[in-house]
């Protein structure tokens, strides 16, 4: 296993949508592997993919206060998404240190394949759909800034390029 690095907003490539997984084969297992860890040792609760620069869709969530009950979902889609709405203070390993509240769907119904490659749906309200939508937002090519102001996006836009070049001198 290793750890991977994660793309920070405004990274271009945290646009790009992801591709379906073809198969759940080694490749994909070692890079599921490789993103749990990622998110635990970055003491997060989600992290898809397009967050360490590859392209496919694969999410992985562990929001268990004791970190050891991952969910791993390859290639979801949400097939239900309730008409209520929750608003939620969100952050992302993508814009380390900043949260803001984001409106979704209170629950979600969604589909996906496990880590062994077999198909299975979730139900989810509360936390886990917020985290379910906010991770395939990210698949999508969408960091959750976005549903926020022009005005706090480009504050939080000139606060992350000014951490990175503080951290480029360092």
């Amino acid at each position: 296993m290793a750890l991977l690095p994660i793309l920070c907003f405004p990274d271009p490539k945290l646009h790009t949508v992801a591709k379906p997984v073809q198969a759940v084969d080694a490749r994909i297992k070692n890079l599921v592997a490789d993103m749990l860890e990622t998110m635990y040792e970055a003491d997060g609760i989600g992290l898809a993919a397009t967050q360490v620069d590859v392209h496919e869709r694969v999410v992985v969530i562990d929001i268990s206060e004791q970190r050891n009950q991952p969910l791993v979902l390859i290639n979801p889609e949400i097939i239900w998404a309730s008409p209520e709405k929750q608003v939620s203070d969100e952050g992302c390993l993508s814009v380390p240190g900043v949260y803001d509240g984001v409106e979704r769907s209170a629950a979600i119904k969604a589909t996906a394949l496990d880590a062994e490659g077999k198909s299975r749906t979730i139900e989810a309200t509360g936390i886990l759909a917020v985290c379910i939508q906010h991770e395939m937002d990210h698949l999508l090519g969408k960091v959750f800034v976005e549903y926020l102001s022009p005005l706090k996006r480009n504050r939080i836009k000139t606060k992350m390029l000014k951490a990175r070049r503080e951290a480029v001198r360092a």
